[in-house]
């Protein structure tokens, strides 16, 4: 019986070791700024919650500041001569995201969580936009 136990772990351990190994620290920031950001666009519009809105704010920002030092995984695909330009458009990006968290930070402060619902869409399209255009298509799909 624990012979099959350990065959399985390791079966387990061999299909997992290729998933891990196309992970990034891009990759694991981008998570993290991922699931404050589905939590927070759940709650934005709620005023009582405005604490942990900002608290999640906090995550989103601290990674995608961390975020914009690193280059996406999809500037080895470019070519060599223009792989400068698409990390500068990159970071570029980057910054206007983070001045967007900026305003949803005060929005939140100021207790207007209608003007955070808002900036908060615009998150979204920005990320949406961002992904489009700097992010790896997932081969799993």
């Amino acid at each position: 019986m624990k012979f099959r136990a350990l065959l399985t772990t390791l079966a387990l351990a061999v299909l997992a070791g290729p998933l891990a190994a196309d992970e990034t620290e891009l990759g694991a920031k981008m998570e993290k700024m991922g699931g404050a950001f589905r939590a927070l666009r759940r709650q934005i519009s709620d005023a009582s919650k405005n604490a942990d809105s900002l608290a999640k704010l906090a995550v989103i920002r601290q990674n995608a500041e961390a975020s914009a030092k690193l280059d996406p995984a999809m500037t080895k695909d470019i070519p060599a001569a223009k792989q400068k330009e698409f990390v500068a458009r990159y970071q570029a990006e980057m910054k206007k995201f983070l001045e967007l968290t900026g305003k949803v930070e005060a929005a939140l402060k100021a207790n207007n969580n209608a003007e955070a619902a808002k900036l908060v869409n615009q998150l979204a399209d920005a990320q949406k936009a961002g992904h489009k255009e700097f992010k790896k298509e997932d081969k799993k799909k």
